[in-house]
């Protein structure tokens, strides 16, 4: 008999603060913090109404929160990760640099707040333990 993949999450997880910053000939610099709540099902990501962030010109700024919605999406859709997506992300601090943020720098910051936030709930159990 085959189990069902648990859902992810199954409680909130707050916090989970990501820097991604390479520097090289191509530079890569986001840091962004989610919050993972639990949903009725499927994936959904939003930007606290409140968010501000400083930097020239912001009419990148909503590709780049797309971009790290597409990266924390990428990592717990994948088969490998095995979970149920039932995913609301809420974006609530983000930071950029001229010279390193870019759509990918924010969807590998997505994808490594992902990751964390599954490594949080396999070490750390639900809260209150």
């Amino acid at each position: 008999m085959t189990s069902t993949p648990p859902r992810f999450p199954p409680y909130p997880i707050r916090g989970v603060r990501v820097l991604h910053k390479k520097e090289n000939c191509a530079p890569h610099f986001a840091e962004i913090e989610v919050d993972f709540e639990p949903a009725a099902d499927g994936f959904a990501f939003g930007v606290d109404p409140g968010l501000k962030v400083a930097y020239e010109p912001a009419d990148d700024l909503p590709r780049f929160f797309a971009a790290a919605a597409a990266g924390v999406e990428e990592f717990l859709s994948a088969p490998e990760c095995g979970v149920v997506l039932a995913t609301r992300v809420v974006l609530r601090r983000a930071r950029a640099d001229t010279f390193g943020s870019h759509e990918l720098a924010f969807k590998i910051a997505g994808y490594l707040a992902a990751r964390r936030a599954t490594e949080i709930l396999t070490t750390t159990g639900p809260p209150g333990n």
